[in-house]
C-alpha cells in the first residue's frame, strides 16, 4: 500500500479553487449513467455531489494566506495483492478509508478545546477510482522509449511510403514494426505499452482531498507541517504542535490488516520501503532473514513487480548497490530452487 500526501498547487498557473481537482477526479464517470457513477464519500455520507464538495472546501478557507494551500490530497493505493484479498470490492475499500481518515486525525500532535483531534474535526471527501494508465516516468514507458521512438519514425516513414511521397517497401517497413513491438520489454495485449495506455489488473486507488482547515473553518491543520511531534511555548502557554507521517502511513496500514485479517509481508510494509529508502544494505539483510514461507512470498512479489524497487527515490549512490543487491539475492534463491513461479 502507497499512501502519499500532497499540498494543493499554487501560483498563477493554478486555480485558487478546488474545482479543477474535483473536475479531474470526475473523469471516469464520463459517459456514465446515474446509477453507474461513482460518487464522493466522507466519514457518514455515501453521495456526495461534486459541487458540494467544491464548496464546501473552497467555503473553508477562513484567515488563510493567498499562497498557502486551501486543502491537501491525499492519495491511497493498495496493492494487487490487498485488492484482490479484499475482492476489489468498493465498500470494503470505503470502510478502510473512514478508519484511515481516523489515523489521519490522530496524527496530529494538536488539540482543539483541550482535546485532542478527532476525525470529526477533520474535512474531508474521498473519490474511488478503478482505472490507472501509465504515465511517462513509469518504469514501463522509460523502458519501452527506445522502441518506441523506432516504432513511431517507422510509421510515419510507412505512412509517407503508403501516400506515395517517398519510395519504399511497405512488407519490409511493417516487418521492422512487427519485430520492435515484439523486442520492446512491456507490452499489454501484443501492443507496447504507451503513454495514456490503462493498465492491466486491479488498480482501484482513492483520493482524498482534505480541507486545510478544520471543520469548525477554525484552526489550521498542516499535514506538510515541518515539524514533527512537539510543544513551544507561545504567549507563556506550551502549545503542541506537527504531524506525525510515519504514524499515519503504519497505523492505516494496521487498519487494513486488523479490518480484513490481512497477512502483510515484510517487502510491502511501509517500515521495509522506508530501511531501504535509508539503509538498503539493512533492507537487504532483513529480507534475506525472513522464514522460507515469507522469503518466497517475498521474493514472488519483487520478481512480478519487475525487480522494481519498493521505493522510487534513492539517493543515486545507493540505487545501483540496492538493485544490485536484490537482483543478486533473487538469482541465487531461483537457482537453489527455493522459489516456484
Amino acid at each position: 500500500m502507497y499512501i502519499s500526501i500532497s499540498p494543493q498547487k499554487t501560483g498563477g498557473a493554478f486555480s485558487k479553487s478546488a474545482g479543477d481537482f474535483v473536475s479531474y477526479l470526475e473523469k471516469e464517470n464520463q459517459g456514465k449513467s446515474l446509477l453507474d457513477k461513482e460518487y464522493f464519500f466522507n466519514q457518514y455520507d455515501d453521495k456526495i455531489q461534486p459541487y458540494e464538495v467544491i464548496k464546501e472546501i473552497d467555503g473553508n478557507t477562513s484567515k488563510l494566506k493567498h499562497k498557502e494551500p486551501k486543502y491537501y490530497s491525499i492519495t491511497i493505493s493498495p496493492s494487487h495483492y490487498e485488492l484482490k484479498h479484499i475482492h476489489n470490492n468498493p465498500e470494503k475499500l470505503k470502510a478502510f478509508v473512514r478508519d484511515a481518515m481516523k489515523e489521519y486525525a490522530g496524527s496530529f500532535n494538536r488539540e482543539i478545546g483541550g482535546r485532542p483531534i478527532n476525525v470529526d474535526d477533520i474535512k474531508y471527501y474521498a473519490k474511488i477510482e478503478y482505472e490507472r494508465t501509465f504515465k511517462s516516468n513509469d518504469v514501463a514507458i522509460r523502458e519501452n522509449k527506445p522502441f518506441s521512438k523506432q516504432i513511431a519514425h517507422l510509421k510515419n516513414e510507412l505512412r509517407k511510403v503508403e501516400r506515395g511521397e517517398v519510395p519504399g517497401n511497405t512488407r519490409k517497413l511493417e516487418n521492422e514494426i512487427q519485430k520492435l513491438v515484439r523486442d520492446a520489454p512491456y507490452k499489454i495485449r501484443g501492443q507496447a505499452v504507451e503513454p495514456g495506455m490503462k493498465k492491466e489488473g486491479l488498480q482501484s486507488h482513492i483520493h482524498i482531498i482534505v480541507s486545510r482547515k478544520d471543520a469548525s473553518n477554525t484552526y489550521s491543520l498542516s499535514p506538510g507541517s515541518k515539524y514533527k511531534a512537539s510543544e513551544v511555548e507561545m504567549h507563556g502557554k506550551k502549545v503542541k504542535r506537527g504531524f506525525e507521517r510515519d504514524r499515519f502511513f503504519q497505523n492505516s496500514e494496521k487498519a487494513f490488516d486488523k479490518m480484513f485479517n490481512y497477512n502483510r509481508n515484510y517487502v510491502e510494509s511501509y517500515t521495509a520501503r522506508k530501511m531501504l529508502s535509508k539503509d538498503p544494505k539493512q533492507y537487504f539483510l532483513s529480507l534475506r532473514n525472513l522464514g522460507i514461507n515469507e522469503k518466497k512470498i517475498a521474493f514472488k512479489m519483487i520478481r512480478q513487480a519487475g525487480l522494481q524497487l519498493p521505493v522510487l527515490h534513492l539517493p543515486q549512490n545507493k540505487v545501483g548497490f540496492a538493485y544490485k543487491q536484490l537482483k543478486r539475492i533473487i538469482e541465487a534463491s531461483i537457482k537453489a530452487s527455493s522459489i516456484g513461479y
